[in-house]
C-alpha cells in the first residue's frame, strides 16, 4: 500500500455496513485529497449484508462486490475490532486524528411487542434470532429452542418471511450456505415441523417484495398455507401499489393448498394479533401465544374482534422492526430512533456539531432496502465536502498516529489484510462442507484467524 499523506484531510467512519462502506465511496469518489479510516467493533466488514441478510440469499449477497470497492485504493483503510465509545477507544480521542467523523452504526434493538409474558425463555427478537444463524459473535451462544414442533413468528416484513424459511429448509438445503457448524446442527436437530406467520392485517395489505414471498412459495419441502378467514375467497380490492397487487395474486393461487405429506408447514395467518405469550411455571419457557382475531371495518381500519385462539409454539420470534440506541457524545432523539440531523449534519439545539455526520438508520430510521444508503451516503457525504475546508485541522493527522493511540489503549486492529485472511479461512471451511463458505462466529477464533495466534503463530485452521 502506498504512503498515505498526512496534509490530507482525514474523515472516519464508523460502521462498515453498507450505509458506512456507500459514504466512503462517494468520499473516494469525489476526487478531493481525502484519507478515510473505515472503523467497525467487528473482525470483519459488510455489516447487515454479512449479519443480517438471510444465508439462503445468496444473490442478494453479492453487493459485496460493490461495497469492497473503496478499500482496494490506498487511500481507504479498514479498522476492523475496534469499538467506539463506551469501553472502547473514546470518540473524542478518535476526533484528534481527522477532520470529519461520519457515523454509520444503525439501529440494532428489537422492538418488543408489549403483551404479557413475552420475556420468557423461548421469546426473542427477530434481530438476535437472525444474527444467530448469520453467525454474528454477539449471539453465538444465543441456542434458541427448536425442541417444539411449532413457531409463531410475529410481523408483516421481510425478515419475518426470512425467519419462517429458514425454519422451514432442510438442514441439507441450509448446509450449501454459509451458516456456522453449530448453527447447522441446531438447524438438523430441529423438531420444528409448523411455523405461523402472524399479520395483523389483511393479505391486501402486506409490503412484502414480491420475490421474497415467492421464495416461500418455492420451498421444496414445505407447505404453505393461507390462513385469512375467507377474505380472499370473498373478493378484496386490488391494491394500487404494483407489488401489493403481486402479493396478492400469489396469496390468492396460494388460498387452494392443501397440506401434503411435506415434512414442515409455513402458514400465513392474516388479521391475528397476539395478545399474549403462554409460559410454564415460574420463570418459564413459551408454550404458547394467544392470537386475537382481527377484523377490517367499513373505512379500513383494523379492530379487534375479541376472540382468541392459542397456537401450540415453543418458540416465539417477534420481527417487528428496530430501534437505535444512543451514541455516546451525540444529541438523541428517542421518538425517531435516529440523531437529529440536517441532510447528514448532526445538529444540537438546532446547530450543526461541527465534524459530526451519521448516515444509514442511525440518520434516516430504519427503513429502506440496501440499495437505499447509497443516496442517503451521498447526501451525506456533500455535506461533508462542503464543509471539510473550514473545519478545524485534527491534531495529529499523521497516518501512523491513530495506530499507536489504538495501542496505547490497548486495540490491535485488523486491517484489510488480516481481514483477507479471516475470509480465506472461511472459504477453506465453506469447501470442506460443499459451500461457498462458512462463517467464523465466535470473536476469538476471528481474531486468530484474523490476526494469528497471540505469539504470532500461524492461524488455527477451524
Amino acid at each position: 500500500m502506498e504512503q498515505r499523506s498526512s496534509d490530507r484531510y482525514r474523515v472516519a467512519v464508523i460502521g462498515a455496513g453498507p450505509s458506512g462502506l456507500y459514504a466512503a465511496a462517494a468520499l473516494l469518489a469525489s476526487g478531493e485529497p481525502i484519507d478515510v479510516d473505515v472503523i467497525d467493533r467487528l473482525p470483519a466488514p459488510y455489516g447487515l449484508v454479512r449479519y443480517g441478510v438471510a444465508p439462503d440469499h445468496v444473490k442478494m449477497k453479492s453487493v459485496i462486490r460493490v461495497l469492497r470497492k473503496p478499500f482496494e485504493p490506498a487511500h481507504v483503510e479498514f479498522l476492523g475490532g475496534v469499538p467506539i465509545g463506551e469501553g472502547g477507544f473514546p470518540l473524542d480521542a478518535l476526533r484528534e486524528h481527522v477532520h470529519a467523523v461520519v457515523h454509520a452504526t444503525g439501529s440494532s434493538v428489537d422492538r418488543a411487542l408489549g403483551v404479557p409474558g413475552e420475556d420468557l425463555a423461548g421469546s426473542l427478537g427477530s434481530g438476535a434470532f437472525v444474527s444467530w444463524y448469520c453467525g454474528h459473535p454477539d449471539h453465538v451462544d444465543l441456542d434458541p429452542p427448536l425442541d417444539h414442533p411449532g413457531v409463531a413468528v410475529v410481523g408483516a416484513g421481510n425478515v419475518a418471511l426470512d425467519v419462517a424459511r429458514v425454519l422451514a429448509r432442510t438442514a441439507d438445503e441450509m448446509a450449501e450456505t454459509d451458516v456456522p457448524g453449530p448453527v447447522l446442527d441446531a438447524l438438523r436437530s430441529s423438531a420444528v415441523r409448523d411455523v405461523h406467520v402472524l399479520v395483523r392485517r389483511g393479505p391486501q395489505h402486506v409490503r412484502f417484495t414480491p420475490a421474497e414471498l415467492r421464495q416461500i412459495g418455492d420451498l421444496a419441502h414445505a407447505d404453505v398455507l393461507v390462513h385469512d378467514d375467507g377474505l380472499l375467497a370473498a373478493g378484496v380490492d386490488a391494491p394500487e401499489d404494483r407489488r401489493q397487487r403481486q402479493n396478492l395474486d400469489m396469496l390468492t393461487e396460494w388460498t387452494a393448498n392443501a397440506a401434503t405429506r411435506a415434512p414442515r408447514r409455513v402458514h400465513l395467518r392474516f388479521l391475528r394479533t397476539p395478545v399474549e405469550v403462554l409460559g410454564t411455571g415460574t420463570g418459564g419457557r413459551v408454550s404458547g401465544i394467544v392470537v386475537e382475531r382481527n377484523a377490517i371495518d367499513a373505512d379500513g381500519r383494523v379492530r379487534g374482534t375479541g376472540e382468541t385462539e392459542v397456537l401450540d409454539v415453543g418458540l416465539v420470534v417477534r420481527a417487528i422492526g428496530y430501534a437505535a440506541e444512543p451514541i455516546p457524545g451525540l444529541p438523541f432523539d428517542a421518538a425517531t430512533g435516529t440523531v437529529p440531523n440536517a441532510a447528514g449534519r448532526v445538529v444540537r439545539d438546532g446547530t450543526p456539531v461541527p465534524g459530526a455526520y451519521v448516515t444509514g438508520w442511525i440518520k434516516r430510521g430504519p427503513t429502506g432496502v440496501i440499495g437505499t444508503n447509497k443516496g442517503d451516503a451521498q447526501e451525506t457525504v456533500q455535506a461533508v465536502l462542503e464543509d471539510l475546508p473550514g473545519l478545524p485541522a485534527p491534531a495529529r493527522p499523521e497516518p501512523a498516529a491513530l495506530r499507536a493511540a489504538l495501542a496505547e489503549h490497548g486495540v490491535r486492529p485488523v486491517d484489510w489484510t488480516a481481514w483477507l485472511r479471516l475470509d480465506a479461512e472461511e472459504v477453506r471451511r465453506g469447501g470442506l462442507r460443499g459451500a461457498e463458505r462458512v462463517k467464523v462466529a465466535r470473536m476469538a477464533e476471528m481474531l486468530e484467524s484474523a490476526l494469528g495466534s497471540p505469539v504470532g503463530g500461524a492461524p488455527t485452521p477451524g
